[in-house]
């Protein structure tokens, strides 16, 4: 038995870096939105679409610098590096025809940011999830 336990304990171990690593887009609850696509994602994202489905102003927040969930979203969310993306919004914003997510510190600014703006979205791990906010999409791998 001790060893089923041990053998167990392991698994969970070994699999909880994953189910927490595991990337969300969030929105506060009064956005009138339950989900989204990942292609409304992308627009929102890339500065094409500034309404939410339901008529709210569209307000995404990225963390700021070069961190590594940073990375992973846009990874994930449109297959490019950091370096690339921060190319994409230095043409936008000189052409001047959008401007690019709110920026916040770290994880904790994000969601306060999204629980006090209705039209508001980020992204963090699963786990950093709370009552205050809304999964509405769900990043694969």
């Amino acid at each position: 038995m001790a060893l089923r336990t041990i053998l167990l304990s392991l698994i969970l171990m070994l699999l909880a870096p994953h189910a927490a690593a595991d990337l969300v887009v969030v929105a506060n609850p009064k956005s009138g939105i339950e989900r989204l696509s990942q292609d409304e994602v992308i627009n929102i994202y890339l500065g094409r679409y500034r309404r939410l489905a339901s008529g709210i102003t569209a307000e995404p927040v990225d963390l700021a610098g070069d961190v590594e969930q940073k990375a992973r979203f846009y990874r994930r969310l449109v297959g490019k590096t950091q370096a690339e993306i921060n190319a994409y919004w230095a043409r936008l914003i000189f052409s001047g025809r959008t401007r690019p997510p709110q920026v916040a510190e770290n994880v904790e600014a994000a969601l306060d940011y999204v629980a006090a703006r209705p039209g508001a979205l980020a992204y963090v791990e699963r786990a950093q999830v709370d009552k205050r906010v809304r999964i509405v999409f769900e990043m694969g791998e």
